[in-house]
């Protein structure tokens, strides 16, 4: 096939593709597209030789940058084995090694591992876990679940019946799960005593009938990287001990060093009955997620037949995305990944403290590899500010996706320090572009 043009490319994505979280009247009219045709490292290369930083990891997945060469090796040599088999009563080496090395660093008493295919489904698989495992144990009234307000737990229906942004739940409202609400720590004036107050009184008013509270740990991703105390969460748990609820730790976002620790949950000393990952869990080299669970929860569905899981996906535990998955927890040990992500933490919690005294900027914020900043208050996803700084950002040389008038980032954990240095001052500029044009 004859190399496409910039302007092939673009003609054949405006007229065929379907953009994610993208109004598209508005796409196909006015945007004109990255186009990328490599990426390395922290940066991104388009096809007019441009490179930028990526400021995002690209959603979060890259967390040990792009084409990390262990990574590419270790899907290579085993497409040249195996690309695929179901895990339906077959199994295989990288799908039985990778759970075994996944408990050795999971939260005790995790001890089972459940494939899926994304954070969504690892979500997914949660919550149909949680439903069951009550109907199982003779209490099948327990079917509602608690979440926070500004909550994202992916976008399967399941998993959208958790979710507390607005606009991404409303137009299925009808055909959602029950899910209860509850201030987050990090909204209330008067801090994390009112917000566990209310969690607690759910929990008594609903004993009997909830069967799990789901929680962001630490952050509240796209809620626009709102941070809360690592108390809130261990409250969280003795609630649900103290009320007879699971609870459910969603690491998809925050899980293999985004906060500093391997897991959020892990600053709070804090183990769920279930705890899902996704994204970094695979390097961002393919889809790949994965559902822990403790030897109560995987006892429940022992015995008769009736009592089994009845669920899983065709790519379930696919031997590609296995074997990558094993080799990033390699390169997380041997390349001391989050020691090393610690000094560049304090560069981005120092910067974005600076950037706070920017007119206009407020409740400059960080948390590990995570930096924020907010550019107006109360205009939400739909914010037009975050997209002004956007434009300048690319315009100079860094990719950042705004969280509406949010402005974050969360590069990969091996960002060389003058990558990093190079985004953050393009963050500050961008920033301070944006607010003088308000």
């Amino acid at each position: 096939m004859a190399h496409l043009s910039r302007a092939d490319i673009v003609a054949l994505d405006k007229r065929y593709i379907w953009h994610p979280y993208t109004p598209m009247r508005r796409y196909i009219d006015e945007v004109d597209p990255l186009v990328i045709e490599r990426a390395e490292g922290a940066r991104l290369f388009d096809a007019d030789g441009r490179s930028y930083i990526d400021g995002n990891s690209s959603w979060w997945v890259a967390t040990l940058g792009h084409n990390h060469p262990r990574l590419v090796e270790a899907l290579c040599r085993q497409a040249r084995t195996m690309c695929h088999t179901s895990l339906a009563g077959v199994t295989h080496a990288p799908a039985a090694e990778l759970a075994a090395e996944m408990i050795a660093v999971a939260p005790r008493p995790l001890d089972r591992v459940f494939y899926s295919d994304d954070g969504s489904t690892a979500v997914e698989v949660a919550l149909k876990l949680c439903l069951q495992f009550f109907r199982n144990e003779g209490q099948p009234g327990r079917r509602r679940f608690v979440a926070l307000d500004g909550a994202y737990h992916g976008d399967t229906l399941g998993a959208a019946s958790l979710g507390g942004v607005e606009i991404f739940r409303r137009q299925y409202g009808g055909v959602l799960m029950d899910c209860i609400f509850v201030p987050p720590p990090h909204a209330r004036e008067d801090g994390h005593e009112a917000a566990f107050a209310a969690l607690a009184d759910v929990l008594a008013r609903g004993a009997g009938e909830i069967a799990a509270v789901v929680l962001e740990p630490l952050v509240q991703g796209t809620a626009g990287m709102r941070i809360y105390d690592p108390e809130y969460l261990r409250r969280a748990r003795a609630l649900c001990d103290a009320h007879g609820a699971l609870l459910v730790i969603d690491e998809v976002f925050t899980g293999y060093g985004r906060t500093g620790p391997m897991w959020a949950c892990e600053a709070a000393g804090v183990a769920p009955d279930l705890l899902c990952t996704g994204k970094g869990f695979s390097g961002g080299m393919l889809p790949m997620a994965a559902t822990l669970a403790t030897a109560r929860i995987f006892d429940a569905f022992l015995g008769a037949p009736e009592r089994a899981f009845y669920y899983g996906h065709s790519f379930c535990g696919n031997p590609l995305g296995a074997a990558v998955a094993r080799e990033v927890l390699a390169v997380y040990r041997e390349e001391e990944i989050l020691a090393r992500a610690a000094p560049k933490a304090a560069r981005i919690a120092r910067a974005f403290a600076d950037m706070g005294a920017i007119p206009g900027a407020s409740r400059a914020r960080a948390l590990g590899m995570i930096g924020a900043i907010d550019l107006s208050r109360g205009a939400g996803y739909l914010g037009e500010l975050g997209w002004r700084a956007y434009a300048e950002a690319r315009r100079l040389g860094a990719y950042l996706r705004p969280l509406g008038d949010v402005v974050y980032v969360a590069p990969p954990l091996t960002i060389p320090d003058a990558d990093l240095d190079e985004l953050l001052d393009i963050v500050r500029r961008s920033v301070t572009f944006a607010l003088s044009t308000a």
